[in-house]
């Protein structure tokens, strides 16, 4: 048998491909390769069962990859049904007609095609993005095959001979191009196995051909007959001298002479062939639910809680998402779902499949369903997806209400962690949001959860009716927080940058709802009193009112200040500043978005608050051309702005230098 040609592109079974532009990753070369292998494995054994191949005696199926750095070579071998003179031409020759494929149309009454990966196409011929030159040495299962070789330069011109191979199953050899050795190096090629080849269902194994061998020693009752002895150590009986009692020495045996064996170090499988997703949960432990989250994302902190899918209808998905310990902002957080296909990895977080806000958790989900590309990385059929997302959100939803419901303590504790992502979700899925909508809580002041519910009906007995008071910074507010707890007003903590829109969502979602930060106004319960009914006492604290708001003005040096006069409840408090909530919140917002070099184009809305109880207040209000007026006015504006944030570098410098010197005139002494 001898053959040359062309390679024939069956243009009604494929797309038309490019060899350099087929895969947008030219490490994914040795995903195709061996799951290929695994391929071949997973049908050879199918037609054992159905009584089609007679198989050897505890046969050991497996793929092999070698590298050899000083050939730059590369070399995938499986044990799996091989291919005839016929089936190259077919499968190999016709570019992608998809032996898979065919596999299935034979035996689709008897094969579960799930378990069968490649149903692509294309696979092989990814050997090309990295190789000069690729050989085939295969021998079929088939009864009187003989073995056959084939070998391409280039991908489009080919030579097929007899071959030599005396096992049953495939080998391919790569012979890479200068640009890819990097693929042959053994450290490298166990990075791209474990990205793409850790979870396949057939035992995958590697070894670099160049490599110094490596030995273990072993006990005799360790050995099996697949070792392989390289020497065997005798230990000679160890004895000691013992004296008796009646005073006689005598010779015992401490340890007996016994056989140890140095033995070529056993091969270890680079995967796990029975991922964790692919039990039941009911079959599953905490701690294998833990190692498997540390092993596949490398985190050793513990994950909070999980989710363990497993559907069979109306679509096959098995997956486990972890909610990962998140206490940061949520556009921090760097979550990955891993996308498999029957274990086969095809990429992190395809938004196709993966909800948005899911991106921020960290698990694997695996679809065999899934329709892919002969690449097998974009997605097709959206409507079909779509359900697919839809469930995997409909699961985190059910998940998280029925901790709160069931598991209430647990469901608290996580919530500082998890908060973040599920308002991140509520604003991006409107039907998690609608499950997740009685499940919201926030935590006040106290240190108590509690729902949007028990928060209205908390302030509507306190005359705040649909109104929600919120804190977003405990250290910079707190001198409004103390004011809330001595009137006995309660607030909810928010530190969140997501809570500004999220916020803004609930008002939206509940009508009449409004969220108000607790330096936005000054409360009508922290007022003395109700305004007097004296005409000329109001005349008179309207003048008050202007006289005061002239002289900060003046003393301040700020024409556009908004000063108002309030007779507050508590006379220790001179000063405070208030923002109005509108334009903290569109500031708010220009801050995430960064939009317009900055938040200058809306400048926030500030009061300054006067105390008209407060002594100082009054002094300034009976002293307007006293010379310590003006300092007094800037120390009560700066204390306001201290107590509401901070102060620029300028104004932090005159008011440490200020304060000192009103020290200094406090004891009599100047400055010298």
């Amino acid at each position: 048998m001898a053959k040359t040609g062309s390679l024939s592109i069956n243009s009604e079974n494929i797309f038309p491909i490019i060899k350099k532009w087929l895969y947008s990753d030219h490490d994914i070369f040795y995903r195709e390769l061996v799951s290929n292998g695994c391929d071949a494995i997973t049908k050879l054994k199918k037609l054992a069962l159905m009584g089609e191949y007679e198989e050897p005696e505890d046969p050991e199926y497996k793929v092999t990859v070698t590298v050899n750095p000083t050939e730059k070579t590369i070399t995938v071998t499986d044990n799996g049904l091989g291919m005839t003179e016929e089936e190259v031409d077919e499968y190999i020759n016709q570019i992608a007609f998809s032996g898979a494929q065919d596999f299935l149309n034979k035996y689709k009454d008897k094969a579960n095609e799930d378990q069968i990966i490649g149903h692509f196409g294309l696979g092989f011929y990814s050997a090309f993005m990295v190789a000069d030159k690729v050989t085939i040495d295969t021998l079929s299962y088939k009864e009187g095959a003989k073995p056959v070789h084939w070998e391409s330069e280039g991908g489009t011109e080919f030579d097929m001979t007899d071959g030599d191979k005396e096992t049953v199953g495939t080998t391919i050899r790569l012979f890479l191009n200068e640009d890819s050795t990097e693929f042959c190096n053994e450290y490298r090629a166990r990075e791209v196995l474990d990205k793409y080849c850790a979870f396949m269902p057939v035992e995958i194994y590697l070894s670099d051909e160049t490599a110094e061998p490596q030995y273990d020693t072993i006990e005799k009752d360790e050995l099996t007959e697949k070792d392989t002895i390289v020497e065997t150590i005798v230990e000679e009986a160890k004895t000691e001298e013992k004296e008796n009692e009646d005073g006689t020495k005598e010779t015992v045996e401490v340890s007996p002479a016994r056989e140890k064996y140095k033995i070529l170090r056993r091969p270890v499988p680079v995967n796990d062939t029975h991922p964790l997703w692919n039990k039941h949960p009911n079959e599953c432990t905490e701690e294998e639910y833990k190692e498997f989250y540390r092993k596949v994302f490398m985190d050793y902190r513990e994950p909070l809680f999980w989710i363990h899918l497993n559907m069979d209808y109306p679509f096959n998905l098995k997956g486990i998402l972890y909610f990962p310990k998140i206490n940061m902002e949520y556009e921090s957080i760097e979550g990955k779902i891993k996308l498999y296909n029957n274990q086969v990895f095809i990429a992190d977080n395809i938004k196709e499949v993966i909800p948005e806000f899911l991106m921020l958790l960290k698990g694997v989900i695996d679809c065999p369903d899934l329709p892919l590309n002969v690449s097998r990385s974009a997605l097709q059929n959206d409507g079909f997806v779509k359900k697919i997302s839809d469930y995997i959100t409909k699961k985190v939803a059910d998940k998280l209400s029925g901790m709160c419901k069931t598991d209430r303590e647990n469901y608290e504790k996580y919530w500082d962690d998890i908060n973040p992502f599920i308002k991140f979700g509520c604003l991006k899925d409107e039907k998690f949001a609608e499950k997740m909508n009685d499940y919201i809580i926030f935590k006040n002041l106290e240190g108590k959860y509690l729902t949007l519910k028990d928060c209205l009906e908390e302030n509507k007995e306190k005359n705040h009716e649909n109104q929600v008071f919120y804190v977003t910074d405990e250290k910079e507010q707190s001198q409004y927080i103390n004011m809330f707890k001595e009137v006995g007003l309660d607030a909810v903590i928010l530190p969140h940058s997501i809570d500004s829109p999220f916020i803004g969502h609930l008002e939206q979602k509940n009508e009449g709802v409004k969220f108000l930060r607790i330096d936005a106004d000054v409360n009508e319960t922290f007022r003395e009193t109700a305004e007097s009914d004296d005409e000329a006492a109001k005349e008179q604290e309207k003048k008050d009112a202007d006289a005061l708001t002239e002289t900060f003005k003046k003393a301040l040096e700020n024409d556009k200040l908004t000063v108002k006069v309030e007779k507050l409840k508590n006379a220790g408090i001179a000063s405070m500043i208030t923002v109005s909530e509108e334009s903290r919140r569109m500031q708010d917002m220009m801050k995430m978005y960064s939009m317009y070099g900055g938040s200058d184009m809306f400048p926030v809305e500030e009061t300054l608050v006067l105390n008209a109880n407060n002594t100082l207040v009054k002094y300034v209000l009976e002293h307007q051309d006293s010379d310590h007026t003006k300092t007094i006015c800037e120390q009560l504006y700066d204390l306001a702005k201290l107590a509401h944030g901070s102060l620029s570098p300028e104004r932090m410098t005159k008011f440490i230098a200020r304060s000192g010197d009103i020290m200094m005139l406090m004891t009599g002494e100047e400055q010298k």
